[in-house]
C-alpha cells in the first residue's frame, strides 16, 4: 500500500475507532467511504469489511468500559443476544438486497437516527 493511501486509511481507522466508543456506534460511517475512496473494493466486500473492521474497535470499546465497570451486563444480554440473531441473518440474506437499497436504508436510518438526537 502506498505511504498516503497507509497514512490515510490509518488516520480513517483512528476517527473510526473514537466515533465507535464515543458514540457506541458509527464507525462504519467512517469507513465505508474510507474504504471506498482507498481501495479497489467492490460494494458488498467494503461493507463487509467494514463489519470486520468494526469487531476488534467494539472488543476494544467493551474492553474499556467493562474495565472501568460502566458496562451493565445484566442490561446488554437480551441486546446482545437479539443483535447476534440479527447479525446472522443479514450476513445470510443480504446479498440478495441490491446494494442501492442497503445505501438507501443506510440514510434512513441514519438521517432518524440524527433527527432523533437533534430532538
Amino acid at each position: 500500500m502506498k505511504k498516503k493511501k497507509w497514512f490515510g486509511a490509518a488516520v480513517s481507522g483512528g476517527v473510526a475507532g473514537a466515533v465507535n466508543g464515543l458514540f457506541g456506534a458509527g464507525g462504519g460511517m467512517v469507513l465505508v467511504p474510507a474504504l471506498e475512496r482507498l481501495t479497489t473494493l467492490e460494494e458488498r466486500q467494503l461493507f463487509s469489511t467494514s463489519v470486520a473492521i468494526i469487531l476488534p474497535l467494539c472488543l476494544t470499546s467493551l474492553t474499556v468500559y467493562g474495565l472501568h465497570g460502566d458496562l451493565p451486563w445484566a442490561t446488554a444480554w437480551p441486546y446482545l443476544i437479539g443483535s447476534g440473531l440479527g447479525g446472522v441473518c443479514a450476513g445470510l440474506w443480504g446479498k440478495y438486497i441490491p446494494t442501492k437499497w442497503l445505501h438507501k436504508i443506510l440514510g434512513v436510518l441514519i438521517l432518524w437516527g440524527g433527527i432523533r438526537q437533534f430532538f
